[in-house]
């Protein structure tokens, strides 16, 4: 029974008395006045400060919230028992009903500790204490009872586990200081995490105010953002404007410049203007300023190059100008008079280059070699002095390497209309006889190809300038090369006869015009107007000059018309009735006028100045077949001739040659019926 009694309750015997004491266990350890709570047990452990960390500090008791942010420290000598802990001296005082003998201690509010009854039916200690009634014990016999068998055997007992039970209070001790360093660690480790929870609240605050003055910022520079943009430069293009080389780069400086002038113009004369304004006003003129003379430095360095020998202006336009013509667009705005100047500047130069240039490209056309002109090379004319007056040199006879009245492999001219002109030294080179189309083809060949590209830079580079004021400056570019245009047809059509060759270069000068027409360059047109005016002419003087001719061999007199009439062998032209050889060079000048108006209109003169030869012509044959012949030679001879016309003519294309078909037709049934 004793044995259940002292697993339940305290031990009577004295020697276990000491296994009664009451002992703090780490439950109650950790039960410190600064974590008391209610209702604590004893089985909570560090981790649920660790997983409290991130608590508020207004969870803190007051000690962790000090104006220094760190905890009071207490030893264990300066910190109080808890109040809910009684003490173990009173608790063993009260076992042994030993008075207290400090009489000053103060009643900590603890209610006396009772022994219990069955200690009382066990053990009497008569009032001493332990170590008294041990020694009290040892010096009294040994009394044989019961209970002092049982005090025996309990003090035997207690002696042989005396060490068990001091290793035991040993680690109970040490545990118990374990616990009071992991205490103090943590209520140091709780008043850092208070600290560090103050600042973070500080900093989430200053987190807060930042973002509230981020958004104010935000909603001004929403704001005010597009009113500064708009007066601002930026300072990349101010230094690309005053330092920079001139490439593209600084033309989009100069564009952005233009744009930010423009706006703050706009803005300075409405009544919405602002302050700033006047503040950016001085620099940016000044900026404008610099742009300006950088530009005129820049165009006024090109047209100098263009004045240099041997220079093709034309790269110097397309590489270094229309590259950049956004330059003369924005000095035209910001300084008209000084534009007005690089312009004429570069009117004169051009001028000058164009001039020199064609000037030299015609000498060297001159050295093409143009079939000798003869006044005899007409349908009439005296076939012996044309003969010998007509010789080449070379001994060729110029008959013989030359028809007039032949158009042959002349027309391949027209067709290879997309030729380009000859080249200076390929001219200077040829030693070949050529027509005077083939002289007056290069020429203007040139001048269409130049006017063009020029026409064309002009209204590219100066396009600020009207249409109109654009062709006014491109023809006063080139009239000096329209007068020497001129002065080479004149040269060329003043003393020939050839009359293919005129009517070749008024084609010629009809595919400038439209190739004019196409490209949309009117700036030639008055060249155009004033070589027809030239040539036109010219062609009917020749046809005249034909038809006079006819009619001096017609009329008998003179030299040529004898000549004339004895080719077919004197007498022998009353027995013949074969085509005159008037009829072959007739013939042939009219297929070659036929070919070359295939395409001609109404208002052309080619159709009366034929009508005028053909009559004469007729006129001709008509005396010829009267000469000694009976009426049905005649007819046969009639006949012969005009049957040889419309064979030459028969592949003949166009209007004016249907017309002449169908003429020739009715003739021939005419001569048929009879």
């Amino acid at each position: 029974m004793w044995r259940d009694r002292i697993s339940g309750q305290s031990t009577p015997s004295g020697a276990n008395r000491n296994l009664s004491l009451p002992r703090r266990s780490s439950s109650q350890l950790s039960q410190s006045p600064y974590n008391a709570r209610p209702n604590a047990t004893s089985r909570a452990s560090s981790t649920s400060l660790l997983i409290s960390a991130n608590d508020s500090t207004t969870s803190l008791p007051g000690t962790a919230r000090s104006p220094s942010g760190q905890g009071v420290r207490q030893t264990s000598a300066q910190r109080s028992r808890p109040a809910v802990v009684p003490d173990p001296l009173e608790v063993l005082n009260g076992i042994i009903r030993k008075e207290t003998q400090d009489k000053d201690v103060p009643q900590l509010g603890i209610k006396p500790f009772s022994r219990p009854p069955e200690l009382l039916e066990i053990i009497e200690f008569d009032g001493l204490s332990l170590e008294e009634f041990l020694a009290t014990k040892e010096q009294k016999p040994t009394r044989k009872s019961p209970s002092s068998d049982v005090n025996a055997q309990t003090i035997q007992q207690f002696e042989q586990e005396r060490d068990k039970f001091q290793d035991l209070h040993t680690s109970i001790t040490g545990c118990d200081d374990v616990s009071k360093s992991v205490e103090l660690y943590l209520n140091d480790f709780q008043n850092e995490l208070g600290a560090v929870s103050a600042e973070i609240e500080t900093l989430q605050t200053r987190s807060t105010q930042l973002n509230a003055m981020l958004e104010n910022r935000r909603n001004v520079e929403r704001l005010l953002g597009p009113a500064v943009e708009e007066i601002s430069i930026s300072p990349k293009a101010v230094r690309a404007i005053a330092e920079g080389p001139m490439d593209e780069n600084w033309v989009r400086a100069l564009n952005e410049i233009d744009a930010r002038s423009t706006s703050i113009e706009a803005k300075a004369s409405s009544s919405a203007g602002f302050k700033a304004i006047e503040d950016v006003r001085p620099l940016l003129i000044d900026l404008r300023n610099k742009a300006v003379e950088r530009i005129r430095d820049y165009l006024v360095s090109q047209i100098r190059a263009m004045r240099s020998p041997n220079i093709n202006a034309q790269l110097i336009q397309q590489q270094r100008l229309v590259k950049f013509k956004d330059l003369f667009t924005y000095l035209s705005k910001a300084h008209p008079n000084l534009a007005e100047e690089i312009c004429q500047a570069y009117i004169n130069t051009m001028r000058w280059y164009y001039t020199s240039n064609f000037t030299r490209y015609l000498q060297a056309l001159e050295k093409v070699k143009v079939y000798p002109s003869d006044r005899n090379e007409v349908l009439g004319g005296d076939t012996s002095s044309h003969r010998t007056g007509n010789i080449l040199p070379g001994g060729r006879a110029g008959s013989a390497a030359h028809d007039p009245f032949s158009l042959g492999r002349r027309i391949d001219i027209l067709r290879n209309g997309h030729q380009p002109a000859i080249s200076s030294y390929l001219a200077e080179e040829n030693n070949a006889f050529h027509g005077i189309e083939v002289p007056f083809r290069n020429f203007n060949t040139a001048l269409v190809d130049n006017i063009s590209a020029e026409y064309s830079f002009l209204t590219e580079f100066f396009s600020s300038l009207t249409f109109h004021q654009i062709s006014r400056r491109a023809a006063e570019i080139f009239e000096q090369v329209f007068n020497l245009g001129r002065a080479l047809t004149k040269k060329l059509i003043d003393s020939t006869t050839d009359s293919l060759g005129v009517l070749m270069c008024v084609r010629l000068n009809q595919h400038s015009a439209f190739e004019l027409q196409r490209r949309k360059v009117p700036v030639a047109d008055s060249y155009v107007n004033g070589i027809n005016m030239q040539l036109w002419p010219r062609f009917q003087v020749i046809m005249d000059l034909h038809s006079e001719s006819l009619k001096r061999v017609g009329s008998n007199t003179g030299r040529s018309a004898m000549s004339a009439l004895s080719i077919a062998g004197g007498d022998d032209l009353k027995q013949s009735s074969a085509p005159h050889f008037l009829t072959q060079r007739f013939g042939q000048l009219l297929h070659g006028i036929l070919v070359l108006s295939t395409d001609a209109g109404d208002d052309e003169p080619v159709s009366n100045s034929l009508a005028r030869l053909r009559t004469e012509f007729d006129s001709l044959l008509a005396k010829l077949s009267r000469n000694g012949m009976d009426a049905k030679r005649r007819e046969r001879f009639l006949f012969n001739n005009y049957s040889l016309i419309l064979t030459i003519i028969s592949d003949t294309q166009g209007k004016l040659a249907t017309e002449q078909r169908v003429r020739l037709n009715e003739m021939l049934e005419s001569f048929n019926k009879r």
